[in-house]
């Protein structure tokens, strides 16, 4: 053991030098660990016995880098001090040098920290890689959870999994805040292009796969959010929205359609389980004792650790934070994560149990279940170096593969698709040059954003490199096409500020430009192709008539070409909705799990979408 971690920490320093590496490995002694001919359940007891609970508070709490603003939040010596089981780095979090180099000295600091420490266990290191690692600046950026949903392709979530993890590999990050699980009920939500759509089905079929993916090359997957966090009542969450609300859900729906879904993932190894935020039945998830540890740990054998979500227990309805964090630990998260209270959070553990608040054997529990994680992904042991470039051309590859299968086609009049390489285009739309808003959300800042210059192929290049004609992209020059393509946009957000009031092409979520294409869309005589980048349906009732093709391509990523690859005809459409598209916002909630459900009633009914041999 003594020579794994010493390797370990010279290899790291060894790799960024050039970029600041000025520490020198920390002292292993051999005493350090337990022999590692000891079974794991002697192993986990050997740590029980040494550790004190000031250190097994430590690995019970995650808490968040100090960022490079100079904000409140973890530095090394707090984890080395504190004895801290994890650190994250939340949505927009990054070394001042968002490269791999950055981000391994970045990670090398935290985890000589670690070993410096009084326990000297290494430390998990948490992200949310939640389409592709998709922090880092050079990252291969997939498509979001909804697109992957309707492409439903289980080999393909796998090999997206694998290269995730493979680039995450080249930082250090050893966790993943993903896969997200849960079902959407109102396509209000903010969230709704996270998740795999509203047909447990769906999510059956690509959970396990995406988790054998990611966990195959030693990240820690984190199946998320446990549980009913997609069907929150519009009005009970914040700013009177959807996210973080209340979900209604009956004893027979939870077992039938909601619990499925984690008991696919405990079935495919999952090693972390992430709280919802949001209230089942009017009680915090993350108060809930029943669901936590009665149903997830006892009822579905989960024995993986259960981790809260950020700042997740300061919702806790409780007088004191002291009480929060009690309850919060009572009711069996394992590792809590507060990123910048993270001391608190630790003085409060060691109360609780000084003053019979909290029994020592729960701690006993989380820590035992965190410590059987991190040996179980090979925290411990010495790890071969990933060789794997960013954006390589496999994974290039399985990007733009991913974008063509999860386009859907909805509407074609007179078989106007696929696009002939000859024709003259006029390309119209905030989002047909820009590649933030083709990504949406979690793209290098947590709520994305439209300025963003990442390696990738926008649409208008996309058109540009594989057509015979001109493509324009000036409104005058509208006499010189022969067919126009309308790109309408949704603005990149992320959780409750996507959180929309009108599914409308033009509300607060949306870009007001949108009304401008809808105009000329009334307005012309030539052929409109309208494609939709957006996490969600919205409502489409005002331009529909005047479009004579229309493709919903969610929110793609950074790989354009797969998009003309399909529209050229080079490759067929795919992909088939996984949510119902309403006509009005009082069909948002709506789903095909509905009683009486009748497909006619929507604009688009859950499964729908044509192809070029399957026509209107």
């Amino acid at each position: 053991m003594k020579n794994k971690l010493i390797t370990i920490a010279i290899i790291i320093c060894f790799v960024v030098m050039i970029v600041s590496c000025d520490n020198t490995p920390p002292v292993i002694h051999d005493n350090d660990y337990p022999d590692s001919n000891l079974t794991m359940n002697e192993k986990i007891n050997w740590w029980l016995d040494k550790l004190t609970i000031a250190e097994k508070a430590g690995q019970m709490v995650q808490g968040e880098r100090s960022n490079n603003n100079g904000a409140s939040g973890v530095k090394p010596t707090d984890v080395r001090n504190l004895n801290l089981g994890s650190v994250l780095n939340g949505g927009g979090n990054r070394p001042s040098s968002n490269t791999t180099f950055g981000w391994v000295s970045m990670y090398e600091n935290m985890l000589n920290a670690s070993l410096e420490s009084s326990s000297k266990i290494p430390i998990i290191y948490g992200v949310d890689a939640v389409h592709g690692h998709n922090n880092l600046y050079g990252a291969t950026i997939f498509p979001h959870n909804i697109g992957l949903a309707a492409a439903n392709n289980k080999e393909l979530m796998k090999e997206i999994g694998m290269i995730t993890a493979y680039e995450m590999g080249q930082t250090g990050m050893n966790m993943n805040f993903s896969p997200s699980i849960g079902l959407i009920k109102d396509k209000r939500w903010g969230r709704t292009y996270e998740t795999l759509g509203e047909s447990p089905d769906i999510a059956l079929n690509l959970i396990p796969s995406y988790i054998e993916g990611i966990q195959s090359y030693g990240v820690i997957g984190s199946a998320k959010h446990f549980v009913g966090d997609g069907y929150t009542t519009f009005g009970t969450g914040l700013d009177n929205k959807l996210d973080r609300g209340n979900s209604t859900i009956s004893k027979e729906d939870l077992e039938t359609i909601h619990f499925p879904l984690y008991e696919a993932a405990i079935e495919a190894g999952v090693k972390s389980i992430m709280v919802s935020y949001s209230s089942l039945n009017d009680v915090r998830m993350h108060e809930n004792k029943e669901l936590i540890t009665d149903i997830l740990k006892d009822q579905m054998g989960f024995k993986g650790f259960v981790i809260g979500d950020y700042n997740g227990i300061d919702d806790i309805r409780a007088n004191t934070f002291y009480e929060r964090v009690i309850k919060g630990v009572n009711a069996g998260i394992d590792m809590l994560m507060q990123p910048h209270n993270f001391k608190e959070v630790i003085d409060a553990i060691v109360r609780g149990v000084e003053e019979d608040r909290i029994d020592i054997d729960r701690i006993n529990d989380a820590v035992s279940r965190i410590l059987s994680v991190k040996y179980e992904m090979g925290l411990f042991d010495e790890k071969t170096p990933i060789e794997s470039d960013l954006r390589s051309e496999n994974a290039l590859n399985v990007a733009r593969k991913a974008v063509r299968e999860s386009m859907v086609l909805l509407k074609n009049n007179q078989n106007l698709l696929p696009f002939n390489k000859d024709l003259n285009l006029l390309i119209l739309g905030k989002g047909s040059q820009n590649i933030g808003i083709q990504s949406g959300g979690w793209t290098i800042d947590w709520q994305g954003s439209d300025q963003l210059n990442i390696p990738g192929t926008t649409i208008v290049d996309a058109f540009k490199s594989v057509t015979n004609g001109q493509i324009y992209t000036d409104i005058n020059d509208i006499d010189k096409a022969d067919q126009i393509i309308i790109v309408f946009s949704e603005k990149p957000s992320a959780e409750m500020m996507g959180d929309s009031l009108a599914l409308s092409l033009t509300d607060d979520t949306s870009y007001a430009s949108n009304q401008t294409l809808i105009d000329i869309a009334k307005q012309t005589n030539k052929p409109v192709i309208g494609l939709l980048l957006s996490g969600k349906p919205l409502i489409i009732e005002e331009v529909i008539p005047y479009l004579d093709a229309f493709v919903m391509l969610f929110l793609p990523g950074s790989e354009g070409l797969g998009i003309t690859d399909v529209l050229y005809g080079d490759y067929n459409f795919k992909g088939k909705l996984p949510f119902t598209w309403p006509k009005s916002i009082s069909q948002s909630s709506h789903t095909v799990l509905d009683e009486n459900y009748e497909p006619s009633d929507y604009r688009y009914p859950f499964g729908y979408g044509l192809n070029y041999t399957i026509l209107q």
